[in-house]
Protein backbone atom coordinates (compact mmCIF):
# COMPACT_ATOMS: atom_id res chain seq x y z
CA UNK A 1 0.00 0.00 0.00
CA UNK A 2 3.02 2.17 0.62
CA UNK A 3 3.72 2.75 -2.74
CA UNK A 4 0.49 3.04 -4.28
CA UNK A 5 0.07 6.65 -1.94
CA UNK A 6 2.46 9.88 -3.01
CA UNK A 7 4.66 10.48 -0.25
CA UNK A 8 3.36 14.34 0.66
CA UNK A 9 0.11 12.41 1.31
CA UNK A 10 1.70 10.35 4.28
CA UNK A 11 1.85 13.55 6.52
CA UNK A 12 -1.63 14.18 6.38
CA UNK A 13 -3.00 10.16 6.96
CA UNK A 14 -0.91 9.90 10.04
CA UNK A 15 -2.68 13.07 11.07
CA UNK A 16 -6.24 11.51 10.11
CA UNK A 17 -5.51 7.78 11.17
CA UNK A 18 -7.66 8.38 14.62
CA UNK A 19 -10.10 8.49 12.20
CA UNK A 20 -9.14 6.40 9.27
CA UNK A 21 -8.15 3.50 10.80
CA UNK A 22 -11.91 2.67 13.11
CA UNK A 23 -13.63 3.96 9.64
CA UNK A 24 -11.23 1.30 7.39
CA UNK A 25 -11.95 -1.30 10.00
CA UNK A 26 -15.71 -0.96 9.43
CA UNK A 27 -15.58 -1.07 6.33
CA UNK A 28 -13.62 -4.34 6.34
CA UNK A 29 -16.49 -5.39 7.97
CA UNK A 30 -19.01 -4.45 5.36
CA UNK A 31 -16.38 -5.62 2.55
CA UNK A 32 -16.12 -9.07 3.95
CA UNK A 33 -19.83 -9.60 4.45
CA UNK A 34 -20.60 -8.44 1.12
CA UNK A 35 -18.09 -10.37 -1.02
CA UNK A 36 -20.27 -13.59 -0.45
CA UNK A 37 -23.71 -11.71 -1.25
CA UNK A 38 -22.05 -10.47 -4.59
CA UNK A 39 -21.14 -13.85 -5.76
CA UNK A 40 -24.70 -15.25 -4.99
CA UNK A 41 -26.18 -12.92 -7.02
CA UNK A 42 -24.33 -12.92 -9.78
CA UNK A 43 -25.32 -17.25 -9.58
CA UNK A 44 -28.75 -16.85 -9.21
CA UNK A 45 -29.11 -14.22 -12.19
CA UNK A 46 -27.07 -16.17 -14.44
CA UNK A 47 -29.01 -19.26 -13.35
CA UNK A 48 -32.29 -17.53 -14.15
CA UNK A 49 -31.35 -15.92 -17.36
CA UNK A 50 -32.91 -16.82 -20.08
CA UNK A 51 -31.72 -16.50 -23.19
CA UNK A 52 -31.99 -13.73 -25.97
CA UNK A 53 -32.79 -13.26 -29.68
CA UNK A 54 -29.88 -11.12 -30.39
CA UNK A 55 -30.24 -10.53 -34.42
CA UNK A 56 -27.18 -11.25 -37.16
CA UNK A 57 -25.19 -8.28 -37.49
CA UNK A 58 -23.02 -8.26 -40.64
CA UNK A 59 -20.63 -5.12 -39.08
CA UNK A 60 -19.94 -3.69 -35.39
CA UNK A 61 -17.55 -0.42 -36.03
CA UNK A 62 -16.19 0.66 -32.56
CA UNK A 63 -14.93 4.79 -33.00
CA UNK A 64 -13.13 5.69 -29.35
CA UNK A 65 -14.04 9.11 -28.37
CA UNK A 66 -12.33 8.74 -24.52
CA UNK A 67 -9.25 6.52 -24.05
CA UNK A 68 -6.45 6.83 -22.03
CA UNK A 69 -4.25 5.91 -24.86
CA UNK A 70 -5.26 7.95 -28.23
CA UNK A 71 -4.22 8.97 -31.66
CA UNK A 72 -1.75 12.18 -32.58
CA UNK A 73 -4.45 15.26 -32.19
CA UNK A 74 -6.85 14.24 -29.52
CA UNK A 75 -7.07 13.61 -25.99
CA UNK A 76 -6.41 11.34 -23.63
CA UNK A 77 -8.10 10.37 -20.02
CA UNK A 78 -8.70 7.49 -17.59
CA UNK A 79 -12.12 7.06 -18.87
CA UNK A 80 -14.05 5.28 -21.81
CA UNK A 81 -16.42 6.53 -24.42
CA UNK A 82 -17.22 4.13 -27.46
CA UNK A 83 -19.51 4.52 -30.54
CA UNK A 84 -20.84 1.61 -31.53
CA UNK A 85 -22.36 1.30 -35.42
CA UNK A 86 -23.98 -1.63 -36.89
CA UNK A 87 -26.33 -1.84 -40.26
CA UNK A 88 -28.96 -1.19 -37.31
CA UNK A 89 -28.18 1.97 -35.82
CA UNK A 90 -25.29 3.13 -33.23
CA UNK A 91 -25.30 3.52 -29.39
CA UNK A 92 -23.04 5.63 -27.17
CA UNK A 93 -21.53 3.83 -24.51
CA UNK A 94 -20.53 5.47 -21.62
CA UNK A 95 -19.51 8.78 -22.00
CA UNK A 96 -16.17 9.43 -20.12
CA UNK A 97 -16.22 12.57 -17.76
CA UNK A 98 -18.42 13.90 -19.88
CA UNK A 99 -18.53 17.95 -19.81
CA UNK A 100 -16.73 17.80 -16.87
CA UNK A 101 -13.17 17.51 -19.31
CA UNK A 102 -12.50 18.67 -22.22
CA UNK A 103 -11.64 15.14 -23.43
CA UNK A 104 -14.89 13.77 -25.44
CA UNK A 105 -16.19 17.53 -27.07
CA UNK A 106 -12.61 18.02 -28.53
CA UNK A 107 -11.99 14.27 -29.96
CA UNK A 108 -16.15 14.18 -30.61
CA UNK A 109 -15.14 17.50 -32.71
CA UNK A 110 -11.63 16.13 -34.07
CA UNK A 111 -13.08 12.54 -35.24
CA UNK A 112 -15.89 14.62 -37.24
CA UNK A 113 -18.86 12.70 -35.79
CA UNK A 114 -22.34 14.37 -34.87
CA UNK A 115 -23.65 12.93 -31.54
CA UNK A 116 -26.99 14.19 -32.91
CA UNK A 117 -26.92 11.23 -34.80
CA UNK A 118 -26.63 8.51 -31.84
CA UNK A 119 -29.84 6.40 -31.51
CA UNK A 120 -29.17 5.78 -27.47
CA UNK A 121 -26.73 6.20 -24.86
CA UNK A 122 -26.17 3.08 -22.14
CA UNK A 123 -23.63 3.61 -19.33
CA UNK A 124 -21.51 0.37 -18.10
CA UNK A 125 -21.72 1.65 -14.24
CA UNK A 126 -21.97 4.69 -12.42
CA UNK A 127 -18.68 5.53 -11.73
CA UNK A 128 -17.10 8.81 -12.47
CA UNK A 129 -15.00 7.88 -15.66
CA UNK A 130 -18.52 6.38 -17.11
CA UNK A 131 -20.91 7.99 -16.18
CA UNK A 132 -19.68 11.95 -16.62
CA UNK A 133 -17.40 12.74 -13.91
CA UNK A 134 -17.15 12.62 -9.90
CA UNK A 135 -20.05 15.23 -9.08
CA UNK A 136 -22.09 12.66 -11.29
CA UNK A 137 -20.94 9.85 -9.64
CA UNK A 138 -21.74 11.32 -6.27
CA UNK A 139 -25.31 12.64 -7.06
CA UNK A 140 -26.03 9.76 -9.48
CA UNK A 141 -27.32 12.24 -12.26
CA UNK A 142 -26.14 12.23 -15.47
CA UNK A 143 -25.31 15.58 -17.56
CA UNK A 144 -27.52 16.56 -19.94
CA UNK A 145 -28.18 15.26 -23.55
CA UNK A 146 -28.41 18.77 -24.69
CA UNK A 147 -24.86 19.44 -23.31
CA UNK A 148 -23.28 16.55 -24.62
CA UNK A 149 -24.92 17.41 -27.95
CA UNK A 150 -27.33 15.01 -28.00
CA UNK A 151 -30.84 15.50 -28.58
CA UNK A 152 -33.61 14.72 -26.23
CA UNK A 153 -35.60 12.00 -25.34
CA UNK A 154 -32.91 9.57 -26.09
CA UNK A 155 -33.18 5.98 -24.63
CA UNK A 156 -30.44 5.94 -21.67
CA UNK A 157 -29.92 2.48 -20.57
CA UNK A 158 -28.81 2.24 -16.93
CA UNK A 159 -27.60 -0.45 -15.16
CA UNK A 160 -29.08 0.53 -11.32
CA UNK A 161 -31.48 3.94 -10.85
CA UNK A 162 -29.95 6.85 -11.66
CA UNK A 163 -30.99 10.52 -12.48
CA UNK A 164 -31.36 11.37 -16.32
CA UNK A 165 -33.34 14.57 -16.81
CA UNK A 166 -33.76 15.13 -20.72
CA UNK A 167 -33.03 11.33 -21.38
CA UNK A 168 -35.72 8.42 -21.85
CA UNK A 169 -34.04 6.55 -18.59
CA UNK A 170 -34.64 2.43 -18.46
CA UNK A 171 -32.82 0.52 -16.31
CA UNK A 172 -31.83 -2.60 -17.08
CA UNK A 173 -32.87 -4.85 -14.32
CA UNK A 174 -32.18 -7.92 -16.29
CA UNK A 175 -30.58 -9.13 -20.03
CA UNK A 176 -32.35 -7.76 -22.98
CA UNK A 177 -31.76 -6.28 -26.06
CA UNK A 178 -30.96 -2.59 -26.54
CA UNK A 179 -30.54 -0.84 -29.59
CA UNK A 180 -28.53 -0.66 -33.05
CA UNK A 181 -29.23 -4.96 -32.63
CA UNK A 182 -26.76 -5.05 -29.43
CA UNK A 183 -27.66 -6.23 -26.22
CA UNK A 184 -26.79 -6.35 -22.46
CA UNK A 185 -25.65 -9.05 -20.14
CA UNK A 186 -28.11 -6.77 -17.86
CA UNK A 187 -26.11 -5.71 -14.20
CA UNK A 188 -23.23 -7.97 -13.17
CA UNK A 189 -22.16 -7.36 -9.57
CA UNK A 190 -18.77 -7.03 -7.98
CA UNK A 191 -18.36 -6.10 -4.22
CA UNK A 192 -15.79 -3.17 -4.17
CA UNK A 193 -14.13 -1.73 -1.23
CA UNK A 194 -15.40 1.81 -1.27
CA UNK A 195 -18.23 1.61 -2.98
CA UNK A 196 -20.19 -1.68 -1.60
CA UNK A 197 -22.25 -3.59 -4.42
CA UNK A 198 -21.14 -2.09 -7.80
CA UNK A 199 -24.06 -3.43 -10.46
CA UNK A 200 -22.14 -3.53 -14.43
CA UNK A 201 -23.76 -4.14 -17.55
CA UNK A 202 -21.94 -5.12 -20.75
CA UNK A 203 -22.95 -5.00 -24.33
CA UNK A 204 -23.72 -8.25 -26.57
CA UNK A 205 -23.23 -8.58 -30.32
CA UNK A 206 -24.06 -11.41 -32.37
CA UNK A 207 -22.15 -11.20 -35.51
CA UNK A 208 -22.86 -13.60 -38.79
CA UNK A 209 -21.16 -16.59 -39.11
CA UNK A 210 -18.32 -15.47 -36.43
CA UNK A 211 -20.28 -15.36 -32.84
CA UNK A 212 -20.62 -13.28 -29.98
CA UNK A 213 -18.84 -9.87 -28.80
CA UNK A 214 -18.53 -8.51 -25.39
CA UNK A 215 -17.83 -5.23 -24.20
CA UNK A 216 -17.46 -4.05 -20.69
CA UNK A 217 -16.99 -0.58 -19.31
CA UNK A 218 -14.37 -1.63 -16.48
CA UNK A 219 -14.86 -5.19 -16.18
CA UNK A 220 -15.55 -4.94 -12.44
CA UNK A 221 -17.51 -7.97 -12.17
CA UNK A 222 -14.68 -10.13 -14.51
CA UNK A 223 -14.34 -11.48 -17.22
CA UNK A 224 -15.16 -15.08 -15.96
CA UNK A 225 -18.91 -13.90 -14.81
CA UNK A 226 -19.04 -11.96 -18.18
CA UNK A 227 -18.80 -14.68 -20.04
CA UNK A 228 -20.80 -17.24 -18.05
CA UNK A 229 -23.79 -14.82 -18.18
CA UNK A 230 -23.17 -14.43 -22.30
CA UNK A 231 -23.15 -18.48 -22.84
CA UNK A 232 -26.54 -18.41 -21.16
CA UNK A 233 -27.93 -16.03 -23.06
CA UNK A 234 -26.52 -16.78 -26.55
CA UNK A 235 -25.40 -20.41 -27.73
CA UNK A 236 -22.36 -19.03 -29.59
CA UNK A 237 -18.84 -18.86 -29.21
CA UNK A 238 -17.36 -15.90 -28.00
CA UNK A 239 -15.36 -14.23 -31.06
CA UNK A 240 -14.24 -11.17 -29.74
CA UNK A 241 -13.83 -9.39 -26.34
CA UNK A 242 -13.09 -5.47 -25.79
CA UNK A 243 -13.07 -2.82 -22.97
CA UNK A 244 -11.75 -2.43 -19.51
CA UNK A 245 -10.04 -5.64 -17.21
CA UNK A 246 -9.04 -3.27 -14.64
CA UNK A 247 -5.25 -4.64 -13.76
CA UNK A 248 -3.39 -1.40 -12.20
CA UNK A 249 -0.62 -3.94 -11.05
CA UNK A 250 2.58 -1.24 -11.11
CA UNK A 251 0.82 1.71 -11.36
CA UNK A 252 -3.00 3.79 -11.86
CA UNK A 253 -3.78 5.86 -14.82
CA UNK A 254 -4.62 10.03 -14.01
CA UNK A 255 -6.21 11.20 -10.82
CA UNK A 256 -3.52 13.55 -9.92
CA UNK A 257 -0.96 11.72 -9.34
CA UNK A 258 -1.53 8.75 -7.60
CA UNK A 259 -1.90 5.32 -7.75
CA UNK A 260 -5.40 5.61 -6.89
CA UNK A 261 -6.93 3.08 -9.35
CA UNK A 262 -4.31 0.43 -7.22
CA UNK A 263 -6.70 0.65 -4.51
CA UNK A 264 -10.33 1.54 -5.55
CA UNK A 265 -12.25 -0.62 -7.46
CA UNK A 266 -10.22 -3.76 -7.59
CA UNK A 267 -12.17 -5.95 -5.36
CA UNK A 268 -9.84 -6.43 -2.51
CA UNK A 269 -9.19 -4.34 0.19
CA UNK A 270 -7.35 -1.20 0.08
CA UNK A 271 -4.25 -2.44 1.97
CA UNK A 272 -3.94 -5.63 -1.00
CA UNK A 273 -2.53 -5.10 -4.35
CA UNK A 274 -3.96 -6.89 -7.41
CA UNK A 275 -1.09 -9.47 -8.44
CA UNK A 276 0.43 -11.13 -11.40
CA UNK A 277 -1.29 -14.51 -10.29
CA UNK A 278 -4.92 -12.68 -10.65
CA UNK A 279 -3.94 -11.43 -14.57
CA UNK A 280 -2.84 -15.16 -14.98
CA UNK A 281 -6.24 -16.33 -14.19
CA UNK A 282 -7.73 -14.07 -16.33
CA UNK A 283 -5.55 -14.41 -19.60
CA UNK A 284 -6.43 -18.49 -19.28
CA UNK A 285 -10.45 -17.55 -18.94
CA UNK A 286 -9.86 -15.35 -21.85
CA UNK A 287 -7.38 -18.24 -23.99
CA UNK A 288 -9.82 -21.09 -23.03
CA UNK A 289 -12.86 -19.29 -24.34
CA UNK A 290 -11.49 -19.18 -27.54
CA UNK A 291 -11.86 -15.33 -28.17
CA UNK A 292 -9.82 -14.49 -31.68
CA UNK A 293 -9.74 -10.61 -31.05
CA UNK A 294 -9.32 -8.53 -27.93
CA UNK A 295 -9.43 -4.61 -27.76
CA UNK A 296 -7.96 -3.78 -24.76
CA UNK A 297 -8.88 -0.91 -22.64
CA UNK A 298 -5.92 1.19 -20.98
CA UNK A 299 -7.86 3.74 -18.94
CA UNK A 300 -7.66 1.37 -15.64
CA UNK A 301 -5.01 -0.81 -16.84
CA UNK A 302 -1.14 -0.40 -16.44
CA UNK A 303 1.30 -0.57 -18.75
CA UNK A 304 3.34 -4.06 -17.73
CA UNK A 305 -0.17 -5.98 -17.78
CA UNK A 306 -0.90 -4.95 -21.26
CA UNK A 307 2.41 -5.84 -22.51
CA UNK A 308 1.74 -9.36 -20.49
CA UNK A 309 -1.87 -9.57 -22.08
CA UNK A 310 -0.45 -8.80 -25.47
CA UNK A 311 2.26 -11.58 -25.41
CA UNK A 312 0.42 -14.47 -23.44
CA UNK A 313 -3.30 -14.27 -25.22
CA UNK A 314 -4.08 -16.59 -28.46
CA UNK A 315 -5.75 -14.10 -29.70
CA UNK A 316 -5.12 -10.64 -32.27
CA UNK A 317 -4.74 -7.85 -29.73
CA UNK A 318 -5.60 -4.20 -29.96
CA UNK A 319 -4.75 -1.41 -27.82
CA UNK A 320 -7.84 0.69 -27.69
CA UNK A 321 -6.86 4.46 -28.72
CA UNK A 322 -9.06 7.72 -28.69
CA UNK A 323 -9.43 9.11 -32.17
CA UNK A 324 -9.39 5.20 -33.86
CA UNK A 325 -12.09 2.87 -35.69
CA UNK A 326 -11.94 -0.92 -35.33
CA UNK A 327 -14.21 -3.25 -37.38
CA UNK A 328 -14.84 -6.00 -34.98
Amino acid sequence: MIGMIPAKWWPWLVLASPILAPYLLLENVRFQRNRNRAVELNQKRIETAEAIALPELDHLKITVLVEWMHEAGFLGAPGVSYLFRTEQGSLLFDIGFGVASPTLTHNVTQVGLDLGQVNALAISHLHGDHMGGFRSQRTRRLPSPVALNIPTDLPCYLPTPAEAEGWRSQVVAQPGLLTAGLGSTGPLVRNLFFFGLTEEQAILAKLKDRGLAIFTGCGHPTVKTAFEMAHRLCPEPIYAFGGGLHFPITSGRGLGGSNLQMMVGTGKPPWQRITDADLTETVQVLNDSGVQKVFLSAHDTCDYALERLSHELNAEVSILKAGATYEV
